[in-house]
């Protein structure tokens, strides 16, 4: 056990070593077992964490202000476009300034290019932990959320679990890549065969992809590419379908929504489910667009763990806030 995370940043997957992750996961299951006893936990008392959007956001938001609620501090909830971000406030003097009236800064920045080097200028800056509540490259409290919550359905010991995590078709917008990319980082450091599954115009970033091929080497595990759906379904331990856009192939919006109504088939049903072990488990982060990415028969059915996923957040960024700052 990694005990001494005090004024430590979480940006990138890679971030925290494995023994440190197992931590956090430590930390987070305790903190799930005293809030099911109703005991207190004010280990962040009378501090303050700022939470800044730039991307709009359901369960990062509500997760990240009960999490500090819990911990006995407060969150500040600061929109970007509700501050002078727009008309000349530098990431530097952001982590300059909120970094002496905050005791941690939250970052949520999407945008494609831009939100990761953001985040990561701000804590080049910033005395106090800087956390990243999603980027355009990473989504670290997901990830974490996620293991946790596959070690209570699987056990602890995830060695040779099949995981895939597949792109689904959504025609909302072009969606970030930083879930898939972040669990393909991360799941084999835990013994997870990983197997990515997603049409041609779908690739994650060649440097992730790398990462990935890294670690499933160092740790003995399998990382596997295919471009079929349903060969990846086939015994799955656990399957993670959700949309990402094109955006290593195009960045333009309408030729990215061309590009993804070519693949209105790869749709999570129950024919799809039947193909994995009887035990499998079905995960999302959520929102779902629901029978377009899913079926409500999936989604609301007895694989699904996505509720569990959502509570999870809130319990990971609880240790890592506890543990940091």
């Amino acid at each position: 056990m990694k005990t001494y995370l005090h004024g430590r940043d979480l940006i990138g997957d890679l971030d925290f070593s494995k023994e440190e992750v197992e931590t956090v996961l430590d930390v987070a299951f305790d903190l799930k077992r005293k809030r099911a006893l109703n005991e207190l936990t004010p280990y962040l008392r009378d501090k303050v964490l700022a939470m800044l959007f730039f991307f709009s956001s359901t369960r990062t938001r509500g997760s990240f202000e009960a999490g500090m609620a819990h911990l006995g501090g407060h969150a500040a909830f600061i929109e970007s476009t509700t501050t002078q971000i727009s008309h000349g406030d530098t990431a530097a003097e952001i982590g300059e300034i909120y970094g002496r009236y905050f005791d941690g800064i939250a970052i949520r920045h999407c945008d494609w290019k831009v939100g990761n080097g953001y985040i990561n200028e701000v804590a080049k800056y910033s005395r106090v932990p800087v956390l990243n509540m999603q980027c355009d490259i990473y989504h670290p409290f997901q990830c974490l959320a996620d293991v946790m919550t596959i070690m209570e359905k699987k056990g602890k010991n995830l060695n040779k679990r099949k995981v895939v995590v597949s792109w689904a078709y959504a025609n909302s917008y072009q969606k970030p890549i930083s879930v898939p990319q972040s669990l393909v980082v991360q799941l084999p450091r835990f013994g997870c065969d990983v197997t990515l599954a997603y049409p041609p115009e779908f690739k994650l970033m060649p440097e992730i992809t790398a990462m990935a091929e890294e670690q499933a080497k160092k740790f003995g595990t399998n990382f596997t590419v295919t471009h079929d759906m349903e060969e990846a379904f086939k015994d799955a331990d656990v399957v993670y379908p959700k949309s990402w856009g094109a955006l290593l192939t195009t960045e333009d919006p309408a030729e990215g929504k061309r590009i993804i109504d070519q693949y209105k088939d790869w749709i999570t049903d129950e024919k799809k489910m039947k193909l994995t072990k009887e035990d499998c488990i079905y995960m999302h982060p959520l929102p779902a667009d629901r029978n377009i990415e899913v079926t409500d028969a999936v989604i609301q059915g007895p694989q699904s763990v996505v509720y569990d996923q959502a509570e999870n957040r809130m319990h990971v960024q609880e240790a890592v806030m506890a543990l940091t700052m």
